[in-house]
C-alpha cells in the first residue's frame, strides 16, 4: 500500500494518513487495526538539512524523532528515537521527523553529524507503526527546500514540480518492481 500525508500533499496513487507525527500515528494505525497492509510505501516532499539538492529524490527506510533541543544540549529522550525498516544493513539515508520545519541553518547542519540528511513530519511515525504491525516499509521523498530561514518560501515555490518528480519516481519503480 502507497500512503501519503494528505492535505496538500496528495497523490492519485496514494492514500492520506494525515499530516504531522499524530495525525498519521493515529489514522495509520486504524488501517493497520482493520485492513493490515502486506507493505507499506510512504511518498512525500522533505528539507534538506544540506546535502542533498532542491528536487533530489531520496529513498529510506530508516527514521529518527530528534528535536532542536537535543542538539543544543537542552532535552533528551527515554524513548527509542531512531526507527529502521532497513533489513539488508545497507546504509540508509535517515530522515527526522517532527512536527516543527526546521529553520535554523547553524542547528540543523548537527543533524549531519549524526548522519541525518533530510526531514519529513509523518515518516517517523509510518515507521515506528510498521514496526509495530511487523509491516516491511520505506519511504520515497522529493526534496523541496533547504532547511533555512527560507524553508517555508521554499516549500510553497518547489511544492507542485516536487509532486510531479516523486509521481514519475513513484510511478516508474511500480512498473520496474512489476516487470520482474
Amino acid at each position: 500500500m502507497i500512503i501519503c500525508a494528505g492535505n496538500n500533499e496528495n497523490f492519485d496513487f496514494a492514500t492520506p494518513m494525515g499530516v504531522g507525527l499524530v495525525e498519521t500515528a493515529m489514522n495509520l494505525t486504524r488501517l493497520c487495526l482493520f485492513d493490515k497492509p502486506e507493505f507499506l510505501l510512504f511518498v512525500g516532499t522533505a528539507g534538506s538539512y544540506g546535502n542533498k539538492k532542491i528536487f533530489d529524490i531520496v529513498e529510506s527506510k530508516t527514521a529518527a524523532n530528534i528535536e532542536l533541543a537535543f542538539l543544543e544540549k537542552k532535552a533528551y529522550t527515554p524513548l527509542d528515537n531512531v526507527v529502521s525498516t532497513n533489513t539488508e544493513g545497507t546504509k540508509d539515508i535517515l530522515v527526522n521527523s517532527s512536527n516543527y520545519i526546521s529553520t535554523d541553518v547553524d542547528l540543523v547542519k548537527k543533524f549531519l553529524n549524526f548522519g541525518i540528511e533530510i526531514e519529513n513530519m509523518e515518516f517517523f511515525s509510518v515507521l515506528r507503526i510498521a514496526q509495530e504491525f511487523d509491516i516491511p516499509a520505506g519511504g520515497v521523498f522529493c526534496v523541496t527546500n533547504n532547511c533555512d530561514e527560507n524553508a517555508h518560501a521554499d516549500f510553497l515555490k518547489n511544492h507542485d514540480e516536487a509532486k510531479v518528480l516523486l509521481s514519475e519516481y513513484v510511478k516508474k519503480r511500480i512498473l520496474q518492481l512489476t516487470a520482474k
